[in-house]
């Protein structure tokens, strides 16, 4: 199977890990050789709950029989999208009180730019250096990283790039700007959070110019912070909120939140302002609809600090420069890219799974299942520290 992966599958990049896997449960993922590795990726951020969860398999089992794709989103009344669409509303601040259902996060970005723009009138759209959104043509347009655009342009115009956490930079945001988009953590920078109320001046900075603050919580939202969404960590609320990953407990989705006198507005002047086949697909939309349902009768958010606090109590080494992020969204910043690639690449072979950040070539992503078990972060960090005792960082 793994010829034929390289033969007829397109690839993204020159060195694919390539396990060939045959099963996953819980916290971990079997190969065809029954070979079990404790997963510390969780699908990138994507698999809330583990793997197989009983009750985001149920729900997917029970809508199959029911019903799948009936017709594009927005036409007929479907129970799962509906419940989805309430929960997410019933848990989020008032202002948040519209749920557009998507593919993925990279549709959910797309969504919020032509939303923005709707809205204001604007076109410009101010986004930050080092920021990833999404890999379709207008989220790469805000992805502030030249080395991954330069051969795709020309994208879509009127950006501009500000650094995160530079409250200098706050004056590049004027009264023609449409919206700022931001990811609540920086997650291809390196997990990097806001500080000293960052994210609160630039929303003060917003209303100031009648622009709207969209913030991505693709990668930090649905509880890996320890709250339901990574911004009410610090006293804000966006104007847009983005959404993905985590959401669907395993299967695809995305969305976009707003007000729904700001949604209204893609319904008109023209119509149809923005449509999808299978965005809000009845069995996905059941899937997420398991997954909040159990993060929120649950201590599995609250209990992300916790486990954060047994990660950087565990996660002492002199190769260590620090451990960045928040709650099950870690970083470990090592001293040279070198040691991380030899850190993530050895722990295959000794049955863990870890990952790269996108564009800090130092770090290496803890983002297990918000399920994984205390005596697993302790298994996993005691790998990564004989790891790093053998790597001699």
């Amino acid at each position: 199977m793994k010829s034929d992966f390289f033969k007829y599958q397109a690839q993204t990049s020159p060195y694919p890990l390539a396990l060939e896997i045959a099963k996953a449960d819980g916290s971990y993922i079997y190969d065809i050789n029954n070979k079990k590795y404790l997963d510390f990726i969780a699908g990138v951020s994507a698999n809330t709950l583990g793997h197989n969860h009983p009750k985001v398999i149920n729900a997917i089992k029970d809508q199959a029989d029911k019903y799948l794709h009936v017709m594009v989103y927005g036409e007929f009344v479907q129970k799962p999208q509906v419940e989805l669409s309430k929960l997410l509303v019933k848990n989020l601040p008032d202002e948040l009180n519209s749920v557009y259902l998507t593919n993925s996060g990279t549709e959910a970005t797309e969504g919020a730019l032509k939303l923005a723009k709707r809205v204001t009138g604007r076109f410009e759209i101010i986004a930050a250096k080092n920021a990833y959104h999404g890999n379709t043509q207008g989220a790469m347009s805000v992805c502030g990283k030249e080395e991954q655009n330069r051969a795709f342009r020309p994208l879509i115009p009127g950006v501009k790039f500000l650094e995160f956490n530079n409250d200098s930079d706050l004056e590049l945001i004027t009264n023609r700007t449409a919206a700022v988009i931001l990811e609540t953590i920086q997650g291809g920078a390196g997990f990097i959070e806001p500080k000293n109320d960052y994210l609160k001046k630039v929303k003060q900075k917003c209303k100031q110019v009648g622009a709207l603050l969209i913030l991505d919580e693709i990668q930090s939202g649905v509880g890996r912070t320890g709250k339901f969404y990574g911004f009410e960590n610090y006293n804000v609320i966006p104007d847009i909120l983005v959404t993905g990953k985590g959401l669907g407990g395993g299967m695809p989705i995305g969305a976009f939140i707003s007000s729904k006198e700001n949604m209204y507005t893609l319904t008109k002047n023209p119509k149809l302002g923005h449509i999808t086949t299978f965005g809000g697909h009845p069995i996905i939309a059941a899937a997420a609809l398991a997954t909040l349902q159990e993060l929120f009768h649950s201590s599995l958010i609250e209990n992300t600090l916790k486990k954060e606090k047994l990660f950087r109590k565990l996660l002492v080494h002199p190769s260590i420069v620090e451990i960045r992020g928040k709650g099950l969204m870690l970083a470990i910043i090592l001293k040279k890219s070198d040691y991380a690639n030899k850190v993530i690449l050895n722990a295959i072979d000794n049955g863990l799974l870890l990952f790269w950040l996108l564009f800090e070539p130092k770090a290496i992503r803890i983002t297990p299942p918000l399920t994984i078990s205390k005596n697993e972060i302790k298994e996993g960090c005691r790998i990564i520290l004989d790891l790093l005792d053998q790597t001699n960082c």
